[in-house]
């Protein structure tokens, strides 16, 4: 009963909202329920036949479509046959303002009729898609998180020119351990001069690597914006004290320097709070005890701290590296089209595109790499291994 309460808001607030976003990913109610009639009949169209279906489909089409205009649900059946093929949102809510007007029962030929409110209804490829992604689940998209598509002839890949998210992908993955390098390289000394300075002075540089949690984010990658842009403070620094010339100002922002500048800047306190926690248990005696042996500073650091240190190490990593692959505020501000991440185009479909089903599987496939690389860290470096002090 202690527990209940954090359960219960655990199960809340985490657990059914990554439920429901893998369930978004494959549900694909809108088409089956807003079409039941046309669903039903045109599973029997053979889609190989190059041509329209039959009169019996335009019928039922004309007998959905009118249900559907009534409680306004043929604008989000448009809307998700768009993600698959465009040009169909706005050929459902053209022939949904004409069909209003049709009178069922004396309508001579209803194949004749669309054809007539749009020629497109006759184009064998909106009757595929239409088929294709008529049941209640689907993988498309899965296989427009892949870049892949579903033809008349099986799965295949899309255009050059379209192949975004594998390349999104990649670059969040090399770029978060990037980061997560940065932070490691610049957080230890860091670390290790909080672990062995007296402590009141430790306490007053910890208050300096805690200053930035008390600021807003969107300020600190707002302000490094200004820092980094061609104009900013940096290059205008550089130039003047001669190391640039004006006409070769850095490019520092709108790509991947800008990102991996900001976000090791605003990552690198929670690489140092882990190691400083590992650190301070290092007892001093065993640097003395390694030198009283006949080490010199470097090899009692190499040979009894350093390894010490490691659990830090691997707790810092973990934290910074899980924040940096799903961060999106700041590769968004500064990152431009060449530093953003996959999360950037999850927070896209989501708010934006409202392509909730792509968004979900782009999330779907980026916690499948997560928890992936967080198995092969247990089994070659070991989570138990891994300690905040």
């Amino acid at each position: 009963m202690l527990i209940a309460p954090l359960l219960f808001f655990v199960l809340l607030t985490f657990i059914a909202p990554i439920g429901d976003m893998l369930f978004r990913s494959v549900e694909n109610n809108i088409v089956s329920d807003t079409l039941p009639r046309t669903v039903k009949v045109l599973s029997n169209w053979d889609s190989k036949t190059g041509i329209a279906p039959d009169e019996e489909v335009f019928e039922a089409l004309a007998l959905d479509l009118k249900l559907a205009v009534k409680s306004k649900l043929h604008t989000k059946l448009g809307s998700r046959l768009n993600y698959e093929k465009t040009g169909i949102s706005s050929l459902i809510r053209q022939t949904g303002r004409k069909v209003k007007k049709l009178d069922i029962e004396a309508t001579p030929s209803f194949k004749a009729a669309f054809e007539k409110m749009n020629k497109k209804w006759m184009d064998p490829a909106i009757w595929q898609t239409i088929q294709q992604f008529s049941s209640k689940y689907t993988d498309g998209y899965f296989l427009a998180a892949a870049d892949l598509t579903r033809a008349a002839d099986g799965i295949q890949s899309v255009d050059e020119d379209k192949k975004i998210y594998f390349k999104l992908f990649v670059r969040t993955l090399y770029m978060s351990l990037g980061i997560t390098f940065m932070c490691i390289l610049l957080g230890y000394p860091i670390a290790f001069l909080l672990a062995t300075l007296p402590m009141r002075t430790s306490n007053v540089l910890m208050i300096l690597v805690l200053l930035p949690f008390w600021t807003s984010l969107l300020v600190r990658t707002s302000a490094w914006k200004v820092l980094l842009q061609n104009q900013g403070v940096i290059n205008d620094f550089l130039v003047w004290i001669g190391i640039i010339a004006d006409g070769n100002r850095l490019e520092l922002i709108n790509n991947v320097t800008g990102t991996v500048i900001a976000m090791t800047h605003i990552l690198l306190p929670f690489m140092i709070l882990p190691l400083y926690s590992v650190m301070k248990t290092i007892p001093p005696t065993y640097m003395r005890a390694a030198k009283s042996m006949g080490a010199n500073d470097f090899m009692a650091f190499r040979r009894v701290y350093f390894p010490q240190s490691i659990p830090g190490i691997g707790a810092g990593s973990i934290l910074v590296f899980i924040l940096a692959i799903g961060y999106y505020i700041t590769p968004e501000i500064v990152g431009g089209t060449k530093g953003v991440f996959i999360s950037n185009r999850i927070a896209y479909h989501i708010s934006s595109s409202l392509n909730w089903g792509l968004g979900a599987a782009l999330g779907a496939i980026l916690l499948v790499v997560v928890l992936a690389l967080y198995w092969l860290y247990d089994k070659f470096v070991g989570i138990d291994n891994v300690k905040l002090g």
